[in-house]
Protein backbone atom coordinates (compact mmCIF):
# COMPACT_ATOMS: atom_id res chain seq x y z
CA UNK A 1 0.00 0.00 0.00
CA UNK A 2 1.34 3.59 -0.94
CA UNK A 3 2.41 5.36 2.01
CA UNK A 4 2.20 8.92 3.08
CA UNK A 5 5.26 10.03 0.87
CA UNK A 6 3.62 8.32 -2.53
CA UNK A 7 -0.28 10.08 -1.52
CA UNK A 8 1.83 13.62 -1.48
CA UNK A 9 3.52 13.26 -4.95
CA UNK A 10 0.67 12.04 -6.57
CA UNK A 11 -1.15 15.00 -5.17
CA UNK A 12 1.48 17.17 -6.29
CA UNK A 13 1.13 15.37 -10.10
CA UNK A 14 -2.48 16.05 -10.36
CA UNK A 15 -2.72 19.25 -8.72
CA UNK A 16 -0.12 20.12 -11.63
CA UNK A 17 -1.46 18.36 -14.82
CA UNK A 18 -5.47 19.05 -13.92
CA UNK A 19 -5.34 22.29 -11.44
CA UNK A 20 -7.21 25.73 -13.43
CA UNK A 21 -8.10 23.08 -16.19
CA UNK A 22 -11.67 22.11 -17.03
CA UNK A 23 -11.74 18.33 -17.15
CA UNK A 24 -14.41 16.00 -18.82
CA UNK A 25 -14.79 13.12 -16.20
CA UNK A 26 -16.34 8.92 -16.88
CA UNK A 27 -16.45 5.96 -15.52
CA UNK A 28 -15.60 3.15 -17.56
CA UNK A 29 -16.06 0.71 -15.36
CA UNK A 30 -19.48 2.18 -13.88
CA UNK A 31 -18.65 2.21 -10.20
CA UNK A 32 -18.60 6.08 -9.95
CA UNK A 33 -21.22 6.96 -13.11
CA UNK A 34 -23.30 8.93 -10.62
CA UNK A 35 -20.02 10.82 -9.04
CA UNK A 36 -18.47 11.26 -12.86
CA UNK A 37 -21.38 12.96 -14.48
CA UNK A 38 -21.78 15.07 -11.60
CA UNK A 39 -18.45 16.59 -11.88
CA UNK A 40 -17.85 16.20 -16.13
CA UNK A 41 -17.25 19.86 -17.46
CA UNK A 42 -16.39 21.32 -13.68
CA UNK A 43 -12.64 23.00 -12.99
CA UNK A 44 -10.02 21.34 -10.87
CA UNK A 45 -9.25 24.13 -8.33
CA UNK A 46 -6.31 21.71 -6.23
CA UNK A 47 -5.37 18.76 -4.56
CA UNK A 48 -4.81 17.45 -1.31
CA UNK A 49 -2.86 15.28 0.82
CA UNK A 50 -3.63 13.75 4.55
CA UNK A 51 -2.02 10.57 5.30
CA UNK A 52 -2.72 7.98 2.61
CA UNK A 53 -6.46 9.78 1.86
CA UNK A 54 -6.15 11.96 -1.34
CA UNK A 55 -9.03 14.74 -2.42
CA UNK A 56 -9.46 16.86 -5.73
CA UNK A 57 -11.31 19.55 -5.12
CA UNK A 58 -13.43 20.86 -8.13
CA UNK A 59 -15.82 23.49 -8.41
CA UNK A 60 -18.95 23.75 -10.86
CA UNK A 61 -19.24 26.43 -14.10
CA UNK A 62 -19.82 30.05 -13.23
CA UNK A 63 -18.61 29.05 -9.15
CA UNK A 64 -20.26 27.36 -6.32
CA UNK A 65 -19.90 25.30 -3.49
CA UNK A 66 -17.09 22.73 -4.01
CA UNK A 67 -17.05 18.92 -4.45
CA UNK A 68 -14.23 16.68 -3.86
CA UNK A 69 -13.29 13.29 -5.24
CA UNK A 70 -11.96 11.69 -1.86
CA UNK A 71 -9.46 8.65 -3.06
CA UNK A 72 -7.68 5.86 -0.96
CA UNK A 73 -5.79 3.64 -2.76
CA UNK A 74 -5.94 0.47 -1.19
CA UNK A 75 -3.87 -2.10 -1.79
CA UNK A 76 -4.43 -2.23 -5.30
CA UNK A 77 -5.52 1.11 -6.65
CA UNK A 78 -3.20 3.11 -9.15
CA UNK A 79 -3.15 6.10 -11.34
CA UNK A 80 -2.06 6.07 -15.59
CA UNK A 81 -1.50 8.80 -17.25
CA UNK A 82 -1.40 9.23 -20.66
CA UNK A 83 -0.24 13.08 -22.59
CA UNK A 84 0.69 12.97 -26.57
CA UNK A 85 4.61 12.14 -25.61
CA UNK A 86 4.22 9.79 -23.23
CA UNK A 87 6.14 11.72 -20.17
CA UNK A 88 5.03 14.33 -17.38
CA UNK A 89 5.83 17.46 -16.61
CA UNK A 90 9.07 17.23 -14.57
CA UNK A 91 8.91 13.53 -14.75
CA UNK A 92 7.35 13.39 -11.34
CA UNK A 93 6.33 9.87 -10.12
CA UNK A 94 9.52 8.60 -11.24
CA UNK A 95 12.24 8.09 -8.84
CA UNK A 96 15.72 9.30 -8.82
CA UNK A 97 18.55 7.24 -8.02
CA UNK A 98 19.75 8.62 -4.86
CA UNK A 99 23.86 8.61 -5.08
CA UNK A 100 26.54 7.24 -2.33
CA UNK A 101 26.24 10.90 -1.26
CA UNK A 102 22.66 11.53 -0.98
CA UNK A 103 21.42 12.05 2.69
CA UNK A 104 18.33 10.33 4.17
CA UNK A 105 17.37 13.43 4.32
CA UNK A 106 17.24 14.08 1.23
CA UNK A 107 18.16 16.62 -1.50
CA UNK A 108 16.20 19.73 -1.17
CA UNK A 109 17.79 21.14 -4.67
CA UNK A 110 17.65 17.67 -6.64
CA UNK A 111 14.17 17.27 -5.84
CA UNK A 112 12.07 15.34 -8.69
CA UNK A 113 9.60 17.93 -8.01
CA UNK A 114 11.81 20.98 -8.94
CA UNK A 115 12.55 18.56 -12.36
CA UNK A 116 16.21 18.15 -11.38
CA UNK A 117 18.25 14.72 -10.87
CA UNK A 118 19.40 13.46 -7.81
CA UNK A 119 22.96 11.53 -7.16
CA UNK A 120 22.97 9.62 -10.40
CA UNK A 121 20.35 10.96 -11.96
CA UNK A 122 16.73 9.47 -12.94
CA UNK A 123 15.79 5.87 -13.35
CA UNK A 124 14.01 5.08 -16.55
CA UNK A 125 10.07 5.66 -15.71
CA UNK A 126 8.76 2.70 -17.95
CA UNK A 127 10.78 -0.03 -15.60
CA UNK A 128 11.22 1.85 -12.39
CA UNK A 129 8.02 4.03 -11.89
CA UNK A 130 6.44 3.73 -8.78
CA UNK A 131 4.19 0.80 -8.38
CA UNK A 132 1.12 3.32 -8.34
CA UNK A 133 1.94 5.22 -11.27
CA UNK A 134 1.97 4.63 -14.70
CA UNK A 135 3.00 6.74 -17.47
CA UNK A 136 1.79 5.70 -21.03
CA UNK A 137 2.01 7.47 -24.61
CA UNK A 138 -1.70 8.76 -25.89
CA UNK A 139 -2.09 9.51 -29.63
CA UNK A 140 -2.55 13.01 -32.07
CA UNK A 141 -5.63 13.08 -34.47
CA UNK A 142 -5.47 16.78 -36.71
CA UNK A 143 -3.13 17.90 -34.36
CA UNK A 144 -5.55 17.12 -30.94
CA UNK A 145 -4.46 14.84 -28.30
CA UNK A 146 -5.82 11.58 -28.46
CA UNK A 147 -6.33 9.63 -25.07
CA UNK A 148 -6.03 5.52 -25.35
CA UNK A 149 -9.32 3.54 -24.82
CA UNK A 150 -9.88 3.20 -21.27
CA UNK A 151 -9.65 -0.32 -19.74
CA UNK A 152 -13.00 -1.44 -18.46
CA UNK A 153 -11.42 -1.45 -14.95
CA UNK A 154 -10.89 1.97 -14.87
CA UNK A 155 -13.09 4.10 -11.60
CA UNK A 156 -12.02 7.12 -12.93
CA UNK A 157 -11.51 9.15 -15.91
CA UNK A 158 -10.47 12.56 -15.94
CA UNK A 159 -9.26 14.12 -19.05
CA UNK A 160 -8.36 17.50 -20.90
CA UNK A 161 -7.08 18.21 -24.41
CA UNK A 162 -3.43 17.13 -23.56
CA UNK A 163 -3.68 15.03 -20.82
CA UNK A 164 -5.98 11.66 -19.32
CA UNK A 165 -5.60 10.30 -16.12
CA UNK A 166 -7.29 6.78 -14.91
CA UNK A 167 -7.72 5.52 -11.39
CA UNK A 168 -8.23 1.39 -10.95
CA UNK A 169 -8.78 -0.63 -8.39
CA UNK A 170 -9.00 2.13 -5.44
CA UNK A 171 -10.11 1.15 -1.64
CA UNK A 172 -12.53 4.30 -2.01
CA UNK A 173 -13.05 6.48 -4.48
CA UNK A 174 -16.57 9.04 -3.24
CA UNK A 175 -17.46 12.36 -4.23
CA UNK A 176 -17.60 13.99 -0.79
CA UNK A 177 -18.92 17.72 0.21
CA UNK A 178 -16.87 19.92 2.27
CA UNK A 179 -18.40 19.19 5.54
CA UNK A 180 -18.06 15.53 4.88
CA UNK A 181 -14.09 16.31 3.77
CA UNK A 182 -13.66 17.77 7.10
CA UNK A 183 -14.76 14.45 8.89
CA UNK A 184 -12.67 12.46 6.94
CA UNK A 185 -10.09 14.71 8.49
CA UNK A 186 -11.28 14.41 11.81
CA UNK A 187 -11.02 11.05 11.70
CA UNK A 188 -7.43 10.81 10.89
CA UNK A 189 -4.67 11.27 13.13
CA UNK A 190 -1.92 14.47 12.37
CA UNK A 191 0.19 14.09 9.39
CA UNK A 192 3.90 14.94 10.51
CA UNK A 193 4.79 15.19 6.52
CA UNK A 194 2.42 18.84 7.07
CA UNK A 195 4.33 19.40 9.85
CA UNK A 196 7.30 19.45 8.16
CA UNK A 197 6.31 21.03 5.71
CA UNK A 198 5.39 24.08 7.85
CA UNK A 199 8.50 23.80 9.29
CA UNK A 200 10.47 24.16 6.44
CA UNK A 201 8.41 27.21 5.29
CA UNK A 202 9.43 28.94 8.49
CA UNK A 203 6.75 28.02 11.17
CA UNK A 204 7.98 27.65 14.82
CA UNK A 205 6.45 24.89 17.03
CA UNK A 206 4.44 27.43 18.98
CA UNK A 207 1.76 27.85 16.34
CA UNK A 208 3.06 30.66 13.96
CA UNK A 209 2.34 28.09 11.12
CA UNK A 210 -0.60 26.90 10.54
CA UNK A 211 -1.59 23.37 8.48
CA UNK A 212 -4.34 22.64 6.25
CA UNK A 213 -6.85 21.46 9.38
CA UNK A 214 -6.03 24.67 10.77
CA UNK A 215 -3.49 23.22 13.44
CA UNK A 216 -0.32 24.12 14.46
CA UNK A 217 3.08 21.66 13.78
CA UNK A 218 3.36 22.30 17.74
CA UNK A 219 -0.27 21.17 18.40
CA UNK A 220 0.15 18.17 15.70
CA UNK A 221 2.59 16.59 17.97
CA UNK A 222 1.04 17.27 20.84
CA UNK A 223 -1.72 15.16 19.52
CA UNK A 224 0.64 12.32 18.62
CA UNK A 225 2.07 12.00 21.75
CA UNK A 226 -0.94 12.14 23.96
CA UNK A 227 -2.03 9.32 21.84
CA UNK A 228 0.92 7.07 22.17
CA UNK A 229 1.35 7.85 26.15
CA UNK A 230 -2.50 7.30 27.02
CA UNK A 231 -2.10 3.46 26.26
CA UNK A 232 -0.43 0.22 26.84
CA UNK A 233 -0.49 -0.83 23.05
CA UNK A 234 2.44 -1.35 21.41
CA UNK A 235 4.20 1.29 19.82
CA UNK A 236 4.69 -0.67 16.63
CA UNK A 237 0.67 -1.15 16.36
CA UNK A 238 0.21 2.80 17.14
CA UNK A 239 2.63 3.64 14.20
CA UNK A 240 0.25 1.83 11.88
CA UNK A 241 -2.77 3.63 13.19
CA UNK A 242 -3.95 6.37 11.13
CA UNK A 243 -6.04 7.75 13.94
CA UNK A 244 -2.66 7.78 15.98
CA UNK A 245 -0.72 8.94 13.33
CA UNK A 246 -1.37 9.58 9.48
CA UNK A 247 0.33 8.53 6.39
CA UNK A 248 2.90 5.92 8.38
CA UNK A 249 2.86 2.32 6.43
CA UNK A 250 5.00 -0.59 7.39
CA UNK A 251 8.21 0.46 6.11
CA UNK A 252 8.37 4.13 7.52
CA UNK A 253 7.26 2.22 11.08
CA UNK A 254 9.94 -0.27 10.76
CA UNK A 255 12.76 2.07 10.10
CA UNK A 256 11.63 4.94 12.45
CA UNK A 257 11.40 2.67 15.30
CA UNK A 258 15.14 1.72 14.43
CA UNK A 259 16.33 4.97 13.86
CA UNK A 260 15.21 6.05 17.13
CA UNK A 261 16.40 2.69 18.83
CA UNK A 262 13.04 1.71 20.18
CA UNK A 263 11.51 -2.22 20.17
CA UNK A 264 8.65 -2.09 18.14
CA UNK A 265 6.74 -4.07 21.20
CA UNK A 266 7.30 -1.17 23.83
CA UNK A 267 4.18 -0.07 25.11
CA UNK A 268 3.40 3.31 24.30
CA UNK A 269 2.86 4.59 27.47
CA UNK A 270 6.35 3.63 27.95
CA UNK A 271 8.09 5.57 25.44
CA UNK A 272 9.04 9.21 26.69
CA UNK A 273 7.62 12.94 25.45
CA UNK A 274 11.40 13.99 24.18
CA UNK A 275 11.91 10.30 22.31
CA UNK A 276 8.06 11.38 20.75
CA UNK A 277 8.85 14.65 19.33
CA UNK A 278 12.23 13.29 18.48
CA UNK A 279 10.73 10.29 16.40
CA UNK A 280 7.53 12.60 15.07
CA UNK A 281 10.30 15.13 13.66
CA UNK A 282 11.77 11.78 12.31
CA UNK A 283 9.19 10.57 10.56
CA UNK A 284 8.18 13.90 8.72
CA UNK A 285 11.58 14.54 7.50
CA UNK A 286 11.39 11.00 6.19
CA UNK A 287 8.74 11.61 4.61
CA UNK A 288 9.74 14.80 2.57
CA UNK A 289 12.41 12.63 1.55
CA UNK A 290 10.36 10.12 0.26
CA UNK A 291 7.93 13.18 -1.14
CA UNK A 292 11.24 14.30 -3.35
CA UNK A 293 13.09 11.19 -4.17
CA UNK A 294 10.46 8.72 -5.18
CA UNK A 295 11.72 6.20 -2.62
CA UNK A 296 11.94 5.22 0.51
CA UNK A 297 15.80 6.13 2.07
CA UNK A 298 16.12 5.67 5.33
CA UNK A 299 20.28 5.05 6.10
CA UNK A 300 22.82 7.63 6.76
CA UNK A 301 25.40 7.66 4.21
CA UNK A 302 28.26 6.22 6.46
CA UNK A 303 25.97 3.04 7.45
CA UNK A 304 25.36 2.40 3.77
CA UNK A 305 27.12 -0.98 2.72
CA UNK A 306 28.27 -0.34 -0.90
CA UNK A 307 27.04 1.89 -3.88
CA UNK A 308 23.56 2.36 -5.18
CA UNK A 309 21.61 -0.57 -7.01
CA UNK A 310 21.59 0.43 -11.07
CA UNK A 311 17.59 -0.24 -10.53
CA UNK A 312 15.09 0.25 -7.83
CA UNK A 313 12.03 -2.53 -7.19
CA UNK A 314 9.20 -1.09 -8.28
CA UNK A 315 6.87 -2.72 -4.99
CA UNK A 316 9.81 -2.29 -1.87
CA UNK A 317 8.53 -5.68 -0.99
CA UNK A 318 10.02 -7.20 -4.21
CA UNK A 319 13.54 -5.48 -3.42
CA UNK A 320 16.70 -7.59 -3.92
CA UNK A 321 19.17 -7.83 -0.85
CA UNK A 322 21.40 -5.23 -2.46
CA UNK A 323 19.14 -2.70 -3.04
CA UNK A 324 17.19 -3.56 0.76
CA UNK A 325 20.92 -3.22 2.29
CA UNK A 326 21.25 0.06 0.77
CA UNK A 327 17.75 1.43 1.49
CA UNK A 328 16.84 0.79 5.04
CA UNK A 329 18.15 -0.58 7.95
CA UNK A 330 15.71 -3.37 9.25
CA UNK A 331 12.65 -3.56 6.75
CA UNK A 332 12.99 -6.38 4.21
CA UNK A 333 16.19 -7.47 5.88
CA UNK A 334 15.13 -10.24 8.62
CA UNK A 335 18.25 -12.44 8.85
CA UNK A 336 20.89 -9.87 7.64
CA UNK A 337 23.84 -8.46 9.48
CA UNK A 338 22.55 -4.98 11.08
CA UNK A 339 24.26 -2.07 9.91
CA UNK A 340 25.00 -0.81 13.03
CA UNK A 341 26.02 -3.28 15.79
CA UNK A 342 26.64 -5.88 13.34
CA UNK A 343 24.07 -8.49 14.61
CA UNK A 344 21.10 -10.17 13.03
CA UNK A 345 17.85 -8.15 12.22
CA UNK A 346 14.79 -10.13 13.41
CA UNK A 347 11.01 -10.48 11.51
CA UNK A 348 7.80 -11.07 13.19
CA UNK A 349 4.16 -10.84 13.11
CA UNK A 350 2.64 -7.66 14.76
CA UNK A 351 -1.25 -7.58 14.45
CA UNK A 352 -1.00 -9.48 11.16
CA UNK A 353 1.81 -7.44 9.64
CA UNK A 354 5.45 -8.39 9.16
CA UNK A 355 7.33 -6.45 11.42
CA UNK A 356 11.10 -6.03 11.35
CA UNK A 357 13.79 -4.70 14.18
CA UNK A 358 17.35 -5.42 15.79
CA UNK A 359 17.29 -7.06 19.17
CA UNK A 360 20.65 -5.52 20.11
CA UNK A 361 20.04 -2.22 18.68
CA UNK A 362 16.21 -1.61 20.06
CA UNK A 363 15.25 -1.71 23.54
CA UNK A 364 11.64 -2.68 24.87
CA UNK A 365 11.13 0.26 27.08
CA UNK A 366 9.36 -0.03 30.51
CA UNK A 367 6.46 2.48 31.95
CA UNK A 368 7.98 4.02 35.28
Amino acid sequence: MPEGHSIRRLATLLDRLFTGRTVGASSPQGRFSAGAAAIDGWTVTGTDAHGKHLFIELEPPGGGEPRFVHIHLGLYGAWSFATADGGTPHAIGAPRVPGPGTPASGDREGSPLAGSPVGRGRVSSSQNAEDYITLVAGGTEDGQFVPPEPRPTVRLRLTTDSVAADLTGPARCDLIDLGQKDAVHGRLGPDPLRAADARADGADDDGAGPDVEGESPGADVERFVAAVRRTRRSIGELLMDQSVIAGVGNIYRAEALFRARIHPRTEGRAVSVKRLHAMWDDIGELLRSGVELGVILTTLTEDRPGPAPETWARAAERATEEEADYRWYVYHRAGRRCHVCGGTVSGGVMAARTVFWCATCQKKLRAR
